[in-house]
C-alpha cells in the first residue's frame, strides 16, 4: 500500500468511527468549553470535520439554536423546553395520539399544533410535507436518545429545510453544473437518453437522503446541513451517479425506469460502499465550495 493510499484509508476509517483524529476531537472539546460558545467556530468545525458521535447531539442543539450560547442557561432552557413539550403533548393528545401512537407521529402532531397546521381530524390523509417530516423524524429518532432533545432537533432541523423550499428547484441545475465539471460525458449521456429528468431528485433533496443512506453516512451529510449548507446534497447526488456510472450508462438499454433503478442500486449497495460515496461527496463539496459554505 502506497503512502497516499494508506493515508486515504486511514482518513476514511477515522471518519467512519466518528472523528479523523485525536487532535480534531480535542479541538472540539476545547470549543465546547468556551463560555459563551463560539457558534461560528463550531459551524466551521462541523463543516471541516465529521462530528464525533458522542458530541453530535450537543453540537447540533447549539447550531440549531435549541441551546443558548451560555452554559449556565442550558439547564434552564431544557427545563423550559421539556415543559413546553408536555403542554403540546397534552393538547395534541386530546384527539390525535394515544398510548400506542408511534413517537414520530406524536412529534408530527405536536409540530402541526405548534405551527397551527393541525388537521381537523386524524383521519385526514397526510400531505407530502408531513411524509417528509415523518421520514426525517424517524432517522433523527435513531440518532438522538433523549425524547425531549429528539423533538427539538426534529423541529429545528425541519423548519430551516422548509425555508429552503424555494431553493430546491435550483438544486437539479446545480447538480447538472457540477456533474458536468466532474464527468461531462456522463451528463451528456443522461441528457441524450432523457434520463436526467427521471432521476429521483425530489426524493433525494426533500428527504435529505433519508431511506437512501445508512445512518452513519446520513449523520455526516446532515452535519453539513445543520451547519448551514444544503448544497452538500447536490454533491452526494453527483457522487452517487459517478459511483454507478457504468450501470447508469446502460439504463436505457435495460428498459428500466432510471429513478427506480438507481433507488434499487442504493438499496442493494453495502454500507461500506455508501460510506465511501459520502466521503467522496464531502471532499467534492470542499473542493467546489470551500469550508465556509454557510448558504443553501
Amino acid at each position: 500500500m502506497t503512502e497516499d493510499s494508506q493515508r486515504n484509508f486511514r482518513s476514511e476509517y477515522d471518519e467512519k468511527v466518528g472523528f479523523r483524529g485525536v487532535e480534531e476531537k480535542k479541538s472540539l472539546e476545547m470549543l465546547l468549553k468556551d463560555d459563551p460558545l463560539a457558534i461560528e467556530k463550531l459551524r466551521t468545525f462541523s463543516q471541516r470535520f465529521p462530528l464525533p458521535s458522542m458530541y453530535r447531539a450537543l453540537v447540533w442543539k447549539v447550531l440549531l439554536g435549541i441551546l443558548p450560547l451560555h452554559h449556565e442557561s442550558h439547564a434552564q432552557m431544557m427545563a423550559y423546553r421539556r415543559e413546553h413539550l408536555d403542554i403540546l403533548h397534552a393538547l395534541g393528545g386530546i384527539h390525535f395520539v394515544g398510548p400506542s401512537t408511534p413517537q414520530v407521529e406524536v412529534s408530527l402532531r405536536m409540530y402541526q399544533l405548534e405551527s397551527g397546521k393541525l388537521p381537523q381530524s386524524p383521519s385526514f390523509p397526510l400531505e407530502p410535507k408531513d411524509k417528509v417530516f415523518l421520514a426525517i423524524a424517524k432517522a433523527i429518532e435513531e440518532m438522538v436518545e433523549d425524547s425531549v432533545d429528539c423533538y427539538w432537533v426534529i423541529r429545528s432541523f425541519v423548519s430551516p429545510l422548509r425555508k429552503y423550499r424555494d431553493a430546491l428547484p435550483q438544486l437539479p441545475k446545480a447538480f447538472d453544473d457540477y456533474l458536468n465539471l466532474e464527468d461531462s460525458r456522463l451528463l451528456h449521456h443522461l441528457k441524450t437518453c432523457s434520463s436526467l429528468s427521471k432521476l429521483p431528485y425530489d426524493f433525494w433533496f426533500k428527504n435529505c437522503f433519508v431511506g437512501c443512506l445508512p445512518e452513519s453516512s446520513l449523520q455526516r451529510v446532515w452535519d453539513k446541513v445543520v451547519s448551514g449548507s444544503c448544497k452538500i446534497l447536490v454533491f452526494v447526488a453527483v457522487e452517487i451517479l459517478l459511483a454507478f456510472k457504468i450501470k447508469v450508462m446502460v439504463l436505457r438499454r435495460s428498459g428500466l425506469n432510471s429513478a427506480g433503478k438507481i433507488t434499487r442500486l442504493l438499496e442493494n449497495t453495502p454500507q461500506d460502499s455508501l460510506d465511501a460515496i459520502v466521503s467522496k461527496a464531502i471532499n467534492l463539496w470542499h473542493k467546489h465550495c470551500g469550508t465556509l459554505a454557510h448558504s443553501a
